[in-house]
């Protein structure tokens, strides 16, 4: 898969819905009922972070869910990316980006978010071909204000922000030109993840799928 092809992939992603829920799943049987919550809430883009023993078989059961369109995020080396696309991961997101990991994603033909902090890393990436990137860890890097700046001069580059988003911020990132939708784990927060409130999930999910993207 070339980078061109992968961004193109990542963007069809992005716009499914304006949020792209990241979870840290700690227990298998918890994935399915998740996934649907979520799903039948608006938000059909499933990022599972690799941060958990449980991650790569959470992945396997959120797969068989209708609708759904599940990829593993924390993705750090090669072998995460081919595990990954084993266990049905259909897209990836990097908190950076390596050589080694891009070329595994390449040969493994899993669309990529990179991660990018900077304007050099971005450019970097975007000339090995990924118009389409991860802005991470957003408010800590500055936040829309510098995702904003970064519009004009490099107004080819599309990103989906995570990190530090909620729903009180989120519009603030949806609103710029640059921004696909955005990433935040505040759609499944633990408590109600492990007193099983689905409905609970599903409300948040579809509070969040109505912000304008």
């Amino acid at each position: 898969m070339t980078p061109e092809m992968a961004s193109h992939l990542a963007e069809e992603i992005c716009r499914l819905a304006p949020v792209v829920p990241v979870l840290v799943v700690k227990e298998v049987a918890h994935a399915a009922p998740l996934a649907q919550a979520l799903v039948n809430g608006g938000l059909p883009a499933l990022e599972v972070t690799l941060r958990t023993p449980a991650a790569l078989d959470v992945i396997r059961e959120m797969a068989q869910i209708e609708g759904g369109v599940v990829g593993a995020g924390t993705l750090l080396t090669s072998d995460d990316v081919e595990a990954a696309k084993k266990a049905g991961a259909t897209f990836g997101v990097s908190p950076g980006a390596t050589d080694r990991l891009l070329d595994a994603c390449e040969a493994n033909d899993l669309p990529l978010l990179p991660g990018a902090t900077s304007a050099s890393e971005s450019m970097r990436l975007l000339e090995r071909g990924y118009s389409v990137q991860k802005f991470f860890p957003a408010e800590a890097a500055g936040g829309a204000p510098f995702l904003k700046s970064l519009s004009s001069p490099l107004p080819q580059i599309r990103f989906c922000p995570t990190g530090g988003i909620s729903l009180t911020n989120a519009k603030d990132y949806l609103s710029l030109p640059n921004t696909l939708c955005v990433g935040g784990s505040w759609v499944a927060p633990s408590d109600l993840v492990n007193a099983g409130d689905w409905a609970g999930i599903e409300a948040l999910a579809a509070e969040a799928a109505a912000l304008p993207a």
